[in-house]
């Protein structure tokens, strides 16, 4: 059994919480039927830019406030994306 190969992941479509740095994901492996992830979660360094991805952790109520904002939104996509069973 061959392992993970990058090329068949395929990222179909992200959001990103710009006060908290929360990312939400849409995700599909070769074959595989679209998944959500939630994280990482990407901050700022104090010169503004763009530090190195972290685990998304437990989600505070800002996070999970937006994330219900976004929520119809990321079902409506992975709905778009899902193969009836």
């Amino acid at each position: 059994m061959a392992g993970f190969d990058p090329e068949k992941d395929k990222l179909i479509k992200k959001w990103k919480c710009e006060e908290t740095g929360l990312m939400v994901s849409i995700n599909q492996y070769a074959e595989a039927q679209p998944k959500v992830q939630i994280g990482p979660r990407i901050l700022k360094k104090k010169d503004g830019t763009d530090r190195a991805p972290s685990k998304a952790g437990r989600l505070t109520m800002e996070d999970l406030m937006w994330f219900y904002d976004i929520i119809d939104e990321v079902k409506d996509e992975l709905a778009a994306h899902v193969r009836p069973e």
